[in-house]
Formats: C-alpha cells, structure tokens, sequence
C-alpha cells in the first residue's frame, strides 16, 4: 500500500501527516498546539479523516497539539509506555508493529533526550522517524541534559540507528537550520552523534557538552505532562534550538573566542603570590570523582552558571580559570562569561584529566 508523507509547520518544529494514497485515512506525527487549526483545515480540505496521532516523545520545547486535535476529531494518541502524559489512548514498546495506514510502521525505543522516546520505521517507505533521538547533520541530536535524559541510553538509541538499512531516509522532529533529510549512510558521515565511540566515549562526549535546561523549559514539559490545550501563558521563543545540545545558550555566545592556560601555567600561578580565581563548572558529584577538585576553587554548575553571574559582577576585571573534566563545559562556561563582560576568563586545556595526569609525572 503506497504511503504518502508531507511536512506540515513552517517552523523549526515538524509534524508530518501521513496518509494512504485511495484512502481517507490519516496520521500525524508530532503536532504542534500553536498550528492545530492549519492542521484541522488541512485535513478538511484534502478530505481526510485522522485516526492516530503519534508523539515521538514528551517535548520539552513547544507544547503537544495532540490533545487539542484528539478533542476534536476523536482520534487515538500513541506514546510509549513510559509517557507520563494523561489523555494517552495506545501506549506502545520496542519491537510492536502498528498497522495504521495497511502499511507496518516498526516502533523502536529510543530513549536518552527523554526515557519515553520512540522511532517510528516505515520500511516499506524506507523512512524512519526519528523524534529528537536523531537529528540531521551537525545537529547531532536531542540533548540529554533535560528531566529524564540519558547519554548511555542514548548510546544505545544510537546503535539501534546505526544497524537500520543505510539507504533509510531520516526525518526529525526538529530542524533549525534549513537541513534536509538525507539517508543514514550519509548521516554516518555528516552526523557527530553516529561517530564510531564505546559507550563510555559517548557518555563523556554528552556530559561534556551539557548546559542544563531553561526555566520555561520546565513549564513546558508540566504541561505536556498534563495535556495541555492552550498555551496557558507560557513563553516559548519561537524557533529556538532549545532541544539541540546547549541550545538554550544566548545569541552570540557561541561565536566568542576563549583563551586557555597550560597546566603548567596554573601550577605557576597557584605557586605564585596572587591565587587566581578559580570555578570548577563540574555536577557534584563529579567533584568526589577519581580526578577529584583543586583547593581553593569555586562551585558552579554549567547549569547554574548564568543564574550565578550577578554575585560575580565585581569581579568583571579580574583573572578567572575555568576547570572542567576535559576542556569542553569549561569552554562554554567562559563563552557564557566574556558576552557577560568579564574580560579575563580563561579555560584550564584538558580540564582536570590534564591536571591528573601533569601531577602524576
């Protein structure tokens, strides 16, 4: 049975309708609450009658146009099993077949941006779609930093990806930047997140690059939680990158140029006369971890970093090292502070790991 896919929202989110050519019958994937009535008008115009409404997962960057369409055209919601929200109809796990549009559409769970994410194979198309667990390109994937997320979960979404047929054409719940569908085998070659790693590459890779989510973020996942049907006041920014890795990072922080010291330079510096000041951007629990702190260093998470900078205002002129495990947040951090004014920041290269290994020669 021919199978027919269009692309609904003029934004960054993306919503797909499919529906089986000779037939009234429909699905959707991943509504958006903002276009539900374009999609209403859609399905009106081209005569079609939705069954099912599909959400890859519980998003955290827009609110679910699920509900709201459910209320008025009495179609089924299918999530996976470990979807918190209420007003689900089907709750799906790895390895069911749903037969919709007299076509099998394969479910794979792909959890690690939230536990409850799935990929929906349509072989017969040779289509898979991929939610946030994919995204195209430079883009990675869906970040692993919100409520719920996990890198080595996520590790293993990734294989399930990389032992899909090569000529299957990925489409993601999200696209910023103009990119277009393109097969896997050219995702193994464009895309960091299918990059040969072991599980603990791929963890250290993720931890390395997470920022922690926004405010409204959370907002937004509540009520999704709770099938929202109105936006309820929230504030999203439109066409954000909020689901990409440090997606939520303020305009222009990424373009700033960081310095860096050798741990030769700190270990002279910390011998010196005048301590520098330090901030260790590392989670908690990382600071009882085998490469351990530096005395005398500050405390603030990546996540937490911005919410922090006011009390550190005064010190808009004074030297300030950035220590990570690797480099990598500590980067970030720095990029955060110099478009804040600081104008001294500086990262310590290869962050704690590098500190070991320089104490132990």
């Amino acid at each position: 049975m021919t199978l027919s896919f269009e692309q609904l929202n003029p934004h960054a989110c993306l919503s797909y309708l499919v529906k089986k050519e000779g037939s009234e019958e429909s699905v959707l994937i991943d509504p958006v609450l903002d276009h539900v009535e374009d999609y209403l008008k859609t399905l009106k115009d081209k005569n079609l009658r939705l069954t099912h409404i599909i959400e890859t997962h519980t998003h955290a960057d827009h609110i679910s146009g699920a509900a709201a369409i459910k209320d008025r055209m009495d179609s089924k919601i299918i999530m996976h099993k470990n979807a918190p929200a209420r007003c689900v109809d089907i709750r799906v796990k790895e390895g069911d077949e749903l037969d919709l549009l007299g076509s099998p559409i394969k479910v794979i769970h792909t959890p690690g941006h939230t536990q409850d994410s799935i990929s929906l194979v349509f072989e017969e198309s040779n289509r898979v779609f991929t939610g946030d667990a994919l995204f195209l390109d430079e883009g990675g994937a869906g970040r692993d930093d919100l409520p719920g997320g996990d890198p080595a979960k996520h590790y293993d979404s990734i294989q399930k990806f990389l032992s899909l047929p090569e000529h299957f054409v990925v489409f993601p719940a999200h696209e910023y930047r103009g990119r277009q569908p393109s097969t896997l085998a050219n995702q193994k070659t464009s895309n960091p997140h299918l990059e040969p790693r072991t599980r603990e590459e791929f963890v250290h890779y993720l931890e390395d690059l997470k920022l922690g989510p926004a405010d409204w973020m959370r907002d937004v996942l509540k009520s999704n939680y709770a099938c929202a049907r109105d936006p309820g006041g929230i504030w999203i920014p439109v066409d954000s990158p909020a689901c990409e890795v440090k997606g939520t990072l303020e305009i222009g922080v990424n373009e700033q140029v960081v310095s860096s010291i050798s741990v030769q330079e700190l270990k002279n510096r910390l011998d010196g006369q005048q301590i520098p000041l330090m901030i260790d951007v590392r989670e908690e629990d990382e600071l009882k971890g085998p490469l351990g702190q530096l005395r005398d260093i500050k405390h603030i998470p990546l996540a937490h970093l911005i919410s922090n900078l006011e009390e550190l205002s005064n010190l808009k002129d004074q030297e300030i090292i950035v220590v990570c495990r690797s480099g990598a947040r500590a980067h970030t951090a720095a990029q955060i502070m110099q478009k804040k004014d600081f104008s001294k920041v500086f990262v310590l290269e290869g962050g704690m790991k590098a500190w070991r290994n320089f104490a132990a020669s």
